[in-house]
């Protein structure tokens, strides 16, 4: 329906104007159908969930359902709920001054109920946009009834010389100033018992009870409530009757590919343009930073009941560009590229992001996360390069025929090269020529590259070599060493031999078989 609400000033205008009042889980719906039918998604940006998540909750808005979104942080829970605010109509009328936007047409608090009956058409009416109809409660063991439903005001009793009797002397509490919109409780499992027993009549009826007051208010809200499954079990639980009254439960999760990850960190990744121009970041690189947090969500030292927030990826990324942002300010140069020596500089973004058990306690976090980023290029490695692991399984898998050869290994001439006393330092904040000079002093590197990658410029080639010998470390076919600012390439049995000097820089380091994998 078109109307000028500029013209819409009084509950007679409103009137004349032939206004429909509808409860907002019908106005949803009703937004919901028109937005299906013209093939419009009202949950933009919302990467990963097009099969699931988002028809569940089409399916639950289309049945009038509350909403109850449960799975691990970082899973756009919160995100859902709040564009659920593009379905609602873009003004909706209200009593003016009403504090729980009471519709003209149907008023329910007694300060809007007396206005009507003292002004009666004349009653001021205001137009209330959808982007303050929404309300949001983060649920910690502090909140109170007060909070949420209301209490008596005795300042307010006083000051208009009231009696605690009087219904004017409520002070509302967020839910009921939502009414007519969406009220969201974010861990409601972190919500106390006795708080959650507050909300059953709300829920199922509408109705709110203060103190002794004899209220009955039906309000017209959606709850949506968001809550991580691993709060069932540690810090609360969602009682069973309040979970009973939540229509609809909605299970979310992380990306289930690489390509839904990528796409979910570039679009919340905040690079500066600036950044964008001096920075280039390959797609190589990308997936690196988005399989460490896929290798978190398997790793046998962070907590899965914990879950690894999209969030890891989206700073990491961050950290990445800053990482090489900074050297190239170093050495002024005007432009540069993520190197694989750059992701030293995501450990921090790691770190803060996992949970770990007992045992990833005792690794140590700083530990973990080197562990998450090599296991990243072992995975990696193998979608650009021949397999080690299986040329070792070929080499070692029996008799051969006398016609049979002995498969030719790619890898031969660059170990070989380490196997001849050769190493290889490349310093975190190395200049981009100095580098690739010195990648290039490795034999038969980039020759290897180029047979698999024969279209690539010098610094595209030059940050494949470099993969490649990270690669070839995770193999355990060439050794590396992170020492400070510089990581030391060299033979893996030289370096084992070596075991009695590693005094290096006048720290007493102990071995740890995990730098030589």
């Amino acid at each position: 329906m078109t109307m000028n609400i500029q013209d819409i000033k009084t509950l007679g205008s409103l009137k004349q104007s032939g206004y429909r009042s509808r409860l907002v889980k019908e106005e949803i719906r009703e937004n919901l159908i028109k937005s299906i039918r013209d093939r419009e998604n009202p949950f933009t940006g919302i990467l990963g969930y097009e099969e699931t998540v988002i028809p569940d909750t089409e399916r639950a808005l289309l049945s009038r359902h509350n909403i109850l979104f449960l799975g691990l942080r970082g899973q756009a829970k919160t995100r859902m709920a709040r564009q659920m605010v593009d379905l609602l109509d873009e003004y909706i009328p209200v009593i003016a001054g009403s504090e729980v936007n009471d519709d003209p047409l149907n008023p329910l608090s007694k300060f809007a109920k007396d206005q009507i009956a003292e002004h009666g058409d004349e009653t001021p009416v205001q137009w209330l946009h959808r982007s303050e109809r929404y309300g949001e409660k983060l649920a910690t063991p502090d909140v109170s009834v007060a909070d949420l439903i209301g209490d008596i005001d005795p300042i307010k009793a006083a000051n208009l010389k009231l009696s605690f009797a009087d219904e004017k002397v409520i002070h509302y509490g967020i839910i009921p100033r939502s009414n007519r919109g969406i009220f969201v409780i974010n861990e409601l499992p972190d919500l106390q018992a006795r708080i959650q027993v507050a909300l059953f009549n709300i829920l199922q009826e509408g109705d709110i009870q203060i103190r002794g007051f004899k209220l009955r208010m039906p309000l017209d809200i959606l709850f949506v409530f968001t809550a991580n499954p691993e709060d069932y079990t540690n810090r609360g639980s969602i009682v069973t009757p309040l979970k009973d009254r939540i229509e609809s439960q909605i299970l979310t999760h992380y990306p289930k590919d690489i390509d839904t990850s990528l796409a979910i960190t570039e679009q919340e990744a905040d690079i500066l343009e600036v950044q964008k121009e001096k920075v280039l970041v390959s797609d190589l690189v990308k997936r690196l930073i988005e399989q460490v947090a896929f290798e978190a969500r398997n790793n046998e030292y962070v907590d899965r009941k914990s879950g690894v927030s999209a969030r890891l990826t989206i700073a990491a990324f961050e950290n990445a560009v800053s990482s090489a942002e900074r050297r190239a300010i170093i050495h002024r140069e005007k432009q540069t590229q993520v190197w694989i020596s750059d992701l030293s500089g995501i450990i921090p973004a790691i770190t803060g992001k996992i949970e770990l058990v007992y045992e990833g306690e005792q690794e140590g976090p700083y530990q973990v996360a080197v562990n998450l980023v090599d296991k990243a290029i072992r995975s990696l490695f193998v979608q650009y390069f021949p397999n080690p692991d299986s040329l070792k399984k070929k080499r070692s898998s029996g008799k051969r025929s006398a016609e049979e050869k002995e498969p030719e290994n790619p890898y031969k001439t660059i170990t070989r090269w380490f196997d001849q006393g050769n190493h290889l330092d490349l310093m975190v904040d190395m200049k981009d020529e100095d580098k690739i000079a010195a990648l290039y002093k490795v034999n038969g590197l980039y020759g290897f590259v180029k047979q698999y990658f024969p279209q690539t410029n010098e610094k595209e080639n030059a940050l494949l070599m470099e993969f490649v010998l990270h690669g070839l470390s995770s193999y355990s076919l060439i050794s590396k060493k992170i020492i400070g600012p510089r990581i030391e390439f060299k033979d893996l049995m030289g370096s084992m031999m070596n075991l009695g000097d590693m005094n290096i820089g006048g720290d007493e380091d102990t071995f740890n078989e995990d730098d030589y994998r």
